[in-house]
């Protein structure tokens, strides 16, 4: 059921005692929609300051769990990634209290990853590329001295004069040469991840390079640290002939790209009551198919898997509102709530 018709959306957010269902548009902006209309007026508009590749914009965007600061992440003019804070006020961000939280350079134009969100345990997680081109030509994915091509976590609030605080059990807080901010690594493009906001999952949808595309699982209460085997790893499977890490992580779930898939978009897994027999399952999609599927687990181990109808061309991103229903983007402007039949 389509919403909205939006310019580019990406990202949607929800803000704690809000109703509104915020939407961050590739092009700079992000816009809210209120009682079912998008609101005229911009919550934020950064237009001038955001890189328009293919892979680039105002790529993702989160509130922090208290409602009073708005995260949004971004290429900037030059490519790289920023991270920027904003208050909020009752209805706008206040351009006034911008403070810039991350700066990551960016070697390339592509694989820029760029969403946010905040888990249960109330940090911020950022997924960053391997930095682009083709192949992690400069083996960021499985360097632990880089922020490509991982995982990072943090606490968004300034700290000891820093912009953010890192939190103590970190993984790699302690080790010699590791950025204290990776909570996992090797990932090639992490571009759309979410946590099961029940179990507290952490599900990855990872970009592959040529052949495969992958969904990785983090269970809820893992310490972090995972190696998700890129660049040695695409999906289960060698990459160039390199030899597997020895702690890689394989994907719960794989696909090639020989029926036409090319990108994944990772999802959520429904907790809304609207669709029941949808409950519990993973939902996700591939830019290029653009059909919407879904997926079940138990122990680990995919046990159910198929497609739930629907097809949206240049399928992009999801997005939760705060009744844990699901919503579907469209690089060509719709926004679509999922329905029982759609």
């Amino acid at each position: 059921m389509q919403v909205a018709t939006l310019e580019q959306p990406l990202a949607i957010a929800v803000r704690t005692g809000d109703p509104a269902l915020y939407v961050a548009q590739k092009t700079g902006t992000v816009v809210a929609i209120r009682s079912g209309t998008s609101d005229p007026a911009p919550v934020l508009g950064i237009t001038e300051e955001v890189s328009l590749g293919s892979d680039q914009g105002l790529l993702g965007l989160a509130f922090a769990p208290n409602g009073r600061y708005l995260y949004v992440n971004y290429t900037d003019t030059h490519g790289d990634t920023q991270v920027t804070e904003y208050a909020m006020g009752q209805e706008q961000a206040d351009l006034a209290t911008r403070r810039d939280v991350l700066f990551v350079e960016q070697p390339y134009s592509n694989h820029n990853g760029g969403n946010l969100a905040f888990g249960p345990d109330g940090y911020l997680y950022i997924g960053l590329g391997d930095g682009g081109s083709g192949g992690d030509p400069h083996g960021n994915g499985q360097s632990l001295s880089t922020l490509l091509g991982k995982m990072l976590r943090i606490d968004p609030r300034p700290s000891g004069g820093r912009p953010y605080a890192i939190p103590p059990d970190n993984p790699f807080v302690d080790r010699s040469g590791a950025r204290p901010e990776i909570w996992a690594y090797g990932l090639r493009n992490p571009w759309r991840y979410s946590f099961d906001r029940e179990t507290g999952d952490l599900w990855i949808g990872d970009v592959g390079q040529g052949e495969w595309e992958e969904v990785d699982l983090q269970p809820a209460g893992s310490p972090g640290g995972e190696n998700y085997g890129w660049n040695r790893m695409e999906g289960d499977h060698s990459y160039d002939g390199a030899d597997p890490p020895a702690d890689a992580v394989p994907p719960v779930f794989e696909y090639s790209h020989d029926d036409g898939g090319c990108t994944v978009a990772g999802g959520y897994v429904y907790r809304g009551e609207s669709i029941p027999d949808l409950y519990g399952a993973y939902v996700f999609a591939d830019y290029c198919l653009g059909r919407i599927e879904a997926l079940r687990l138990r122990d680990g181990k995919v046990i159910g898997h198929r497609s739930l109808g629907p097809v949206v061309p240049g399928l992009s991103s999801f997005g939760e509102d705060a009744q844990g229903e699901l919503y579907a983007m469209s690089l060509g402007g719709g926004l679509y709530r999922l329905a029982q039949g759609s």
